[in-house]
């Protein structure tokens, strides 16, 4: 892929860099001509600096309202109107703008936006992170802005439209599967606590593709003996609840997610947001769920991608609205990924996923499960079917230093020496050899994946919430306070046993399965159940 030399990446007199906009090639990345009906308007996202750092004290404090939030932390109406004076001269125009989340939705033709931001924008095909191939809009190098944004525009999301993210669900062939479960077994294995349903509470679900058919929904939930839940589809930058009609495809994580809370946690409302998969779309995505009236208890995500194939100002944007997530009193669930400790790249050495990653998220990991006659845990390894049937993710963070409430569990120790942030925090069963029985499409199935372990802890944070009358937020303080190196806190299962790759389990914390499984009735009592 090269730039045409009337538009170069380089930035023109009068323009700033714009740091951590440098994007390599995408994958397999060629040139190829436009379809006429694509179009040559497109829609991107900046992200504009804070009035204030938001400090990590205000994280674990009371929660903040959407209005303080805004006002203290949000964008500067002043940086608004300095970023549309800015743009106008290009002829680009604001489509919409709000301050708490500090996103500014931009037009513009791809003259505009070149001229713009300095840049190259191609129509091309590259790789799909989940295979095939896809066109999208393409660009590489460095980003600029005029010079009077400097400092003003934290990141420019949006421009190049190629797959952010790939949903980290496994679907088998039923003569794979040795045992499935209801996600209601799986509440009673991990004991989830008594009483609590979900009643008052709110989750959301981020999807980047896929839709679901509410037939499905009913019947599903009809066969489980529980009340079909509350479910509303959220449209987020023009993407809608479109289900493909392909069981092993997006289709199949939105059902999966959605009939793992609703099971869980029945009575909460659950509000699913389909944005595009692009950085922009699964940023704006978890910004309009995190800013939603009513506040959700947890946002639970299944898509990600290894942190190498993310730009740092996507990174940056994605961890700020985790941050923002956790100034609010929301805990984010996040899984793991499902490509064991390689994340899918090809050179051999250990890659975490993004967002799991981030300090602000409960990266989820997986298990394999077995239960006995009575449904109790009879065993429980971490999940690695090998290179063709997927493992957990898990490992060290080459992005994000050691967060402070994760130093007491050494995970230095534990992953032989490197020092992060460590991934996963959690874990629950995802092999899909043992996994969940979902219908898709009009068809029971099975599947697995650590997508299936977020919406299990976005359900039981949500009945912890319902159980103490208190927000978790960043739940890692309160997960992690008891913790030590080799032991593990009160409410979890160790995983003692398995690898996925690069790392083994072993006492206490470890980069596969984290803390352990859940026990939820056990951690209603640690956090203080009403």
């Amino acid at each position: 892929m090269t730039n045409t030399p009337e538009t170069p990446n380089a930035a023109p007199t009068g323009r700033t860099p714009l740091p951590g906009s440098e994007r390599a090639a995408a994958p397999g990345a060629r040139a190829v001509a436009r379809p006429a009906d694509t179009g040559s308007r497109i829609e991107a996202t900046l992200v504009l600096r804070r009035r204030a750092e938001l400090p990590e004290s205000v994280l674990r404090g009371a929660p903040l309202s959407r209005d303080e939030l805004a006002s203290r932390y949000g964008a500067d109406p002043a940086d608004v109107e300095r970023v549309s004076q800015a743009l106008a001269a290009h002829g680009v125009e604001i489509v919409s703008s709000d301050l708490a989340s500090r996103r500014v939705r931009i037009a513009g033709t791809v003259d505009q936006l070149q001229s713009a931001f300095g840049t190259t924008l191609e129509w091309a095909e590259s790789d799909a992170p989940a295979g095939g191939t896809v066109a999208h809009w393409h660009r590489t190098g460095e980003l600029s802005v005029p010079s009077e944004l400097d400092g003003v525009v934290s990141a420019v999301l949006g421009l190049d439209t190629r797959p952010q993210a790939r949903a980290n669900f496994r679907a088998v062939s039923p003569e794979a599967v040795d045992t499935s479960y209801t996600p209601l077994q799986l509440g009673t294995a991990y004991a989830f606590p008594a009483n609590t349903d979900g009643s008052g509470r709110t989750v959301a679900i981020i999807e980047l593709g896929g839709g679901f058919e509410a037939s499905d929904l009913d019947t599903y939930f009809s066969g489980l003996g529980v009340a079909s839940p509350t479910v509303t589809a959220v449209s987020v930058d023009g993407t809608d609840n479109k289900p493909g009609g392909d069981p092993n495809g997006a289709d199949g994580e939105v059902a999966l997610d959605i009939e793992v809370v609703g099971a869980l946690a029945p009575a909460a409302t659950i509000l699913v947001y389909f944005a595009p998969n692009t950085d922009a779309g699964f940023v704006d995505a978890v910004s309009q769920a995190a800013h939603a009236s009513p506040t959700p208890d947890a946002i639970s995500i299944s898509w990600g991608q290894s942190e190498d194939q993310w730009t740092a100002q996507g990174r940056q944007s994605m961890d700020d609205a985790f941050s923002d997530a956790a100034a609010l009193g929301i805990t984010v669930t996040v899984a793991a990924g499902d490509n064991g400790s390689g994340d899918n790249e090809s050179d051999g050495k250990p890659h975490v996923d993004f967002p799991a990653s981030s300090p602000h998220a409960l990266a989820c990991g997986g298990t394999r499960l077995e239960l006995d006659s009575s449904g109790a845990v009879s065993s429980e390894t971490v999940w690695n079917d090998g290179s063709n049937g997927g493992a957990t993710g898990g490992g060290v963070s080459d992005t994000y230093p050691l967060p402070d409430w994760q130093q007491p569990v050494d995970v230095s120790a534990a992953s032989g020496g490197k020092s992060g942030r460590g991934v996963p925090d959690v874990a629950a069963v995802a092999d899909p050899a043992t996994g969940y029985k979902v219908r898709v499409d009009g068809n029971d199935t099975v599947i697995g994946g650590t997508s299936a372990v977020a919406p299990l802890w976005a359900a039981l944070i949500t009945r912890l919430v319902q159980a103490s009358g208190k927000p978790m937020g960043l739940a890692q303080t309160a997960l992690y306070a008891q913790a030590g190196k080799g032991t593990v806190p009160t409410g979890f299962r160790d995983i003692t046993s398995g690898s996925n790759g690069a790392y083994s389990a072993a006492a206490g914390w470890d980069p596969c399965t984290g803390l352990g499984s859940p026990n939820g009735t056990a951690l209603a009592e640690v956090i203080g159940a009403k």
